[in-house]
């Protein structure tokens, strides 16, 4: 098996720099390309399990198997069968093919699929001399993605995508995702020794990512990963990953994370998903409106989403919070204000222009992400 293999970490469009940040901290930034919704990277077998683990902002993990220009569905059959699929896919292997095309000769999606498919099979057949295979074995997710007439094969090593942390079985009707949560912390000047709020908390995701980074908690260890059922990875491979997050996690870093909501039922279910995420007593969760948030603390850090008012009679009202929000945070001119929404009148509503701006997607909304510098306190 090869010691090697080049990976893609893809990410929500706007997060791929977080995600080249992440692989960098985790020792894979040699040979590392940052491209629209993807970071691809060359590492060692156990970069498998450690960037599941460990990557806050990715969507999930695939080991990138070929890539090549496909003008015919012979060409797609027979670059597909060179592939080395046998080093990956053992004789008992279940691997649906699922596909996309954009902007490509071979636009049908489904003939794509069952070409691939038919082509692995050939090559597994030549390498287990059968004729048939039962797929009752572990998991290999394939995709074939063409893509301006360019072809790239890929096996997912994550299943369910890396936003399912699972400490989150329940959720607010419109749930921030916890990857894009963990990157508006990472875009603040936030440290763990510093206050930390969310003014409009929902189920909690923002101050619980805050609270796993603060404590460096690996996103991933409290789930399970497709990955973790391949023989030729080795369950040691896994051991070791977790014992390193193990390791380093700083379970005793005091934090002082507040989120707060003015729905009582959100912040029940806040409080549920920060004992699931094994943050109890970490951080706490209170009832109240944003315009009644005061502070005597002399810095801090606040990070929220309000409603985006994007909904019919909802304009109105959420133009009149985000007024409000602006008269309630004006005087805490130390504190950093860091806020996403879809409203481009925001910063004219808030009264005050952001030092930097950043646009994101939530989900298919595109966003800005509002970014307040509070004043740098001097130190006598």
């Amino acid at each position: 098996m090869n010691k090697q293999v080049t990976l893609i970490a893809t990410a929500t469009m706007g997060l791929e720099s977080l995600v080249a940040q992440e692989v960098k901290q985790l020792g894979y930034g040699e040979n590392m390309k940052v491209e629209n919704g993807k970071v691809e990277f060359e590492a060692p077998l156990e970069a498998i399990a450690r960037a599941n683990l460990w990557l806050r902002t990715s969507d999930r993990v695939k080991i990138k198997m070929a890539e090549f220009p496909a003008y015919s569905f012979e060409e797609l059959f027979e670059q597909t069968k060179a592939v080395a699929w046998e080093e990956f896919l053992p004789s008992d292997a279940e691997f649906p093919v699922t596909g996309r095309s954009v902007k490509s000769k071979l636009y049908s999606v489904p003939d794509c699929q069952a070409i691939v498919k038919k082509a692995i099979v050939e090559r597994l057949k030549q390498t287990y001399h059968t004729d048939w295979f039962q797929e009752d074995g572990p998991l290999y997710k394939i995709e074939i993605a063409i893509h301006k007439d360019k072809a790239q094969l890929t096996i997912d090593t994550t299943g369910p995508g890396l936003h399912k942390r699972g400490y989150r079985p329940l959720h607010s009707q419109a749930p921030l995702k916890e990857t894009l949560a963990a990157g508006l912390v990472m875009l603040t000047n936030w440290h763990p020794d510093r206050p930390f709020a969310d003014l409009f908390c929902g189920s909690g995701t923002i101050p619980i990512e805050a609270a796993l980074m603060g404590q460096n908690i690996a996103p991933g260890f409290n789930r399970e990963f497709v990955a973790e059922k391949w023989n030729w990875l080795g369950s040691d491979i896994w051991e070791k990953a977790h014992e390193e997050a193990e390791d380093v996690a700083k379970y005793d870093q005091p934090l002082e994370i507040i989120g707060t909501d003015i729905d009582h039922k959100m912040i029940e279910l806040s409080k549920e998903n920060a004992k699931e995420a094994g943050l109890y007593g970490v951080l706490s969760f209170k009832q109240m409106q944003a315009s009644d948030f005061t502070t005597t603390k002399e810095s801090g850090c606040i990070v929220s989403n309000p409603p985006y008012g994007e909904r019919i009679g909802e304009k109105e009202k959420v133009e009149q919070l985000y007024k409000q929000l602006g008269q309630t945070l004006r005087p805490l001119d130390t504190w950093s204000v860091y806020i996403i929404t879809s409203n481009e009148k925001f910063e004219s509503l808030y009264g005050k222009k952001a030092t930097k701006k950043r646009k994101l997607y939530n989900g298919n909304i595109k966003t800005d992400y509002y970014q307040f510098w509070g004043k740098r306190i001097r130190k006598k």
